[in-house]
């Protein structure tokens, strides 16, 4: 295990495909060679590069797989500040209700729209024919 202790500062400085730091469970990973094999896409990655990824991980859950390769990228420990509170198990988030209410607010217009196109087409049909 490494001993070093990373900095918010210098995660933040580590934020972009050239060189790519991740924060995991209170530790840090340099993802930077794994970025284009990861098979979510590197923008999955970089979506949640500078902050704790810790949610966005485990809500995918990954494989066993997936989380032996992290002993080989792990850099050390975050130290915790106050500029970034890392997310405990238990830790709820206004980001992740955020997202869900998104995602249900999607799934609506889903359904609407199409039935809508359905219904201008058979309103067109109805009237252009000539049933009036």
């Amino acid at each position: 295990m490494a001993s070093k202790l990373v900095t918010y500062a210098e995660l933040k400085a580590h934020s972009n495909k050239e060189s790519l730091y991740i924060l995991l469970h209170e530790k840090v990973y340099d993802v930077t060679k794994f970025i284009d094999e990861h098979p979510g896409g590197d923008e999955v990655i970089l979506a949640e590069a500078g902050r704790d990824a810790t949610e966005a991980f485990e809500d995918v859950g990954h494989s066993d797989e997936a989380r032996a390769l992290l002993t080989d990228l792990l850099v050390g420990d975050f130290e915790k500040t106050d500029e970034l509170k890392t997310k405990g198990p238990s830790s709820s988030s206004s980001h992740g209700s955020a997202v869900n209410t998104a995602v249900e607010q999607g799934s609506n217009m889903m359904y609407f729209v199409p039935l809508a196109v359905l219904g201008a087409y058979f309103a067109w049909r109805y009237y252009s024919s000539g049933s009036i």
